[in-house]
């Protein structure tokens, strides 16, 4: 019943069914590839896709998204696999879940929204470039038939809709160029040069490696890594395609959803996964909203494994390598180019930054890159607080602040003021100003203190209550006016 109340029946069943399928058959060179990377099995990295994508699309916080495994998570595994064996990859995967489940239960996800919009822009950008660069290894070497073959793919994706849209045109190219291929017998790679992928359906089993204080100390860094990489990805794709759809997903949902996934990777004899974007796309664009169409494309390619490898094993490697060209071209976010002439020179190099670091490095290495240089690109934007100055009829010179207060305009507050000139009472007023953190309340004392030690009289007005209780120096200072403002101050303990 709980898969019946999630998948919205007011969208199209049989488009979720046939876009189900071209993910299906789109998510094996890829489960296959990763399984290379991470130096596993090829049956490994599919029944990654089987599990984490069933799961996913069952409980998962967004309706279409599929998961599988990744080269993010590839890329952490292969240390691991190559010095401790496959048995520890299987632990650190159940690791790493209980950990991606304990950040949805404690309702971190919502975190992903500090990601800002062009750190994101950077991302998908940089994603696509990913996207479009991993397909070359798959055709290098290749005929001019493999290129054709290719182009042609595309160009019945971007005409067929025109024609019908009775089913998708991911899943007309795949048809058409696999039946010119077997029609005329042409020499091109397909599925079955790649690797054999027959086999059964994974069975629970136990990691033989023994789970004791030894083996903890050597997964754990691993698992950690997963468990942030893989959210970082599933997070970002959640949000990207939140953009597209309109309709918001939930962050902690989906926490919850890969790690449940992972953990049943581990004990299945799977790699652990996350997210895919590409294959995401290929399911949104092919017109998978809904829950059903991540439900078949796990179902599918698991029979896929088990009894239609044979069929499966003669698609061309061209029709999917032009389906991941298209699906490239339309997640890079064309209209942030567009943006270059009216965005800050600032958000510029932010989303020019993430998208280097996501090419040549790593995607969580790239988002966090993009976030550390947002906050001090913030900070140096902030990083002055302003005074204006008014001398009363009484001789009393107010201060009027407007700004926040805080590590980076700490200094230049302390400039604003000059003790040993002022006349002999002063007001600092607070009211267009918000002390934000301990190095702003610790400028506060030092402040006064100064003034203090020059003999004069100082008023604090419109500090927040729990500001005043921070002071130290500045306390006995502070007045109580009815419209004190009401906020906390961030500090450490």
């Amino acid at each position: 019943m709980s898969l019946v109340k999630r998948y919205n029946f007011t969208t199209n069943p049989k488009n979720d069914i046939l876009s189900g399928t071209v993910v299906a058959i789109a998510l094996v060179p890829e489960a296959i590839a990763f399984s290379i990377i991470a130096g596993v099995n090829p049956q490994i990295g599919l029944y990654t896709a089987f599990i984490l994508g069933l799961i996913t699309a069952l409980i998962g916080g967004k309706s279409g998204m599929i998961s599988g495994a990744t080269g993010a998570v590839a890329i952490v595994l292969v240390d691991l696999v190559l010095k401790h064996g496959i048995e520890y990859m299987f632990w650190a995967a159940v690791l790493a879940g209980i950990f991606q489940i304990s950040i949805g239960l404690m309702k971190l996800g919502k975190f992903i929204r500090m990601v800002p919009q062009p750190a994101i822009y950077g991302f998908v950008n940089g994603l696509a470039i990913v996207i479009a660069m991993s397909q070359i290894p798959l055709i290098k070497d290749e005929s001019w038939i493999t290129f054709l073959l290719i182009a042609l793919t595309m160009i019945i994706i971007y005409l067929l809709p025109k024609v019908t849209n009775s089913i998708p045109a991911s899943l007309g190219a795949i048809i058409s160029v696999t039946a010119i291929v077997l029609i005329f017998n042409l020499d091109t790679k397909s599925i079955g040069d790649l690797a054999d992928i027959s086999g059964s359906f994974p069975t629970f089993s136990i990691p033989s490696a023994h789970l004791n204080l030894e083996t903890l100390k050597i997964i754990l860094p691993y698992s950690v890594i997963i468990a942030l990489v893989g959210l970082i990805e599933s997070l970002l794709t959640l949000s990207v395609l939140d953009e597209m759809s309109g309709e918001r997903g939930s962050g902690n949902r989906e926490c919850v959803a890969q790690g449940v996934g992972n953990v049943t990777c581990g004990f299945f004899g799977a790699m652990p996964g996350c997210a895919m974007i590409g294959q995401s796309m290929i399911n949104f664009t092919s017109g998978g909203k809904g829950r059903l169409s991540a439900f078949i494309a796990a179902i599918l390619l698991i029979l896929f494994v088990v009894s239609l490898s044979e069929y499966i094993s003669k698609i061309p490697i061209a029709a999917l390598v032009g389906i991941m060209f298209v699906v490239a071209i339309a997640t890079f976010s064309w209209s942030s180019l567009g943006h270059f002439q009216r965005m800050p020179k600032e958000d510029i190099f932010v989303m020019v930054s993430v998208t280097i670091i996501t090419i040549f490095f790593d995607l969580a290495i790239a988002v966090l890159a993009g976030v550390i240089i947002s906050a001090l690109v913030f900070a140096w934007k902030h990083a002055k607080i302003y005074t204006k100055t008014d001398i009363e009829n009484n001789g009393t010179k107010v201060y009027e602040l407007d700004g926040p207060l805080f590590f980076g305009s700490a200094a230049s507050f302390i400039e604003q003021f000059d003790p040993k000139k002022d006349p002999l009472k002063v007001v600092i007023d607070f009211k267009n100003a918000r002390v934000m953190d301990q190095s702003g309340v610790e400028a506060i004392d030092r402040l006064t203190k100064k003034y203090k030690e020059a003999g004069k009289t100082l008023v604090l007005r419109h500090l927040s209550s729990e500001c005043k209780a921070l002071l130290k120096e500045a306390g006995p200072y502070c007045t109580y006016e009815e419209d004190d403002p009401n906020y906390r101050v961030a500090i450490d303990y």
